[in-house]
């Protein structure tokens, strides 16, 4: 056999040779966006995250006895900001879209609004004073009994009182849902609709973090499960 007959074209080597570079250049990329996810993981939490917050919180096991009494955080409904109109009408005034407010002489009474609920999604009509507005009610994002278990019982009462009343742990709600979350912690429910989880857990994480509450081992598992979602999400302010 001749030494032509055995030679492979130039043409061939040269397209062989560019699948090959084409080849190295995927590679390359592939192996550039795994090293940046990397990074990005040994980076941390997002700051300011509800991820971030959930990492300084003390974790521990709730504490035991049965003498929580709703009476040791005072008065429902208090002035907490001093406005002169109570918490519950601050929050209502707040959380409703097209409020409108008493005509008889009390100008921070909330008479009608719509709430899109934050734990079912869902378009709620509030009317005081009609049975509507048996669906409406001020829920405590953190519940009382939860902050007694996890740290409360340890406060004296006027921080108690200003716990019940901060507007950051209240959220006007629908009163099923409410009922049906009870006193339960992350562990136990989460908000029916998936998309109200992750502001949820961020609120309970900004409450918990401002008033030095823990959370249990399963309660704070609970919490970073819905977060891997939404690793960014913001604590809330108020």
């Amino acid at each position: 056999m001749s030494a032509t007959r055995g030679r492979v074209p130039r043409r061939t080597v040269l397209r062989y040779s560019l699948i090959c570079l084409a080849l190295l250049i995927v590679l390359a990329n592939v192996l550039g966006e795994r090293s940046a996810a990397s990074d990005a993981d040994v980076a941390g939490p997002v700051p300011g995250s509800a991820l971030e917050a959930l990492a300084g919180l003390k974790v521990a096991g709730p504490a035991s006895g049965t003498d929580f009494s709703r009476t040791a955080f005072g008065g429902a409904w208090t002035d907490a900001d001093g406005d002169g109109c109570d918490v519950r009408d601050d929050v209502l005034a707040r959380d409703l879209s097209n409020a409108t407010f008493s005509t008889h002489g009390d100008p921070c009474r909330v008479r009608t609004g719509t709430l899109v609920d934050p734990y079912t999604g869902e378009a709620l009509v509030f009317h005081r004073g009609l049975d509507a507005a048996g669906s409406v009610t001020v829920d405590h994002v953190v519940p009382l009994l939860d902050a007694w278990h996890t740290g409360a019982r340890a406060w004296d009462d006027g921080a108690r009182e200003r716990f019940a009343n901060d507007p950051l742990n209240l959220l006007a709600a629908d009163e099923g849902a409410t009922r049906a979350k009870d006193a339960r912690d992350a562990s136990a429910w989460l908000p029916p609709d998936h998309a109200s989880r992750c502001p949820y857990v961020a609120r309970q994480i900004a409450v918990k973090s401002v008033y030095g509450l823990a959370v249990t081992p399963a309660e704070s598992d609970a919490m970073a499960a819905v977060l891997r979602d939404c690793p960014s999400e913001p604590l809330p302010r108020g």
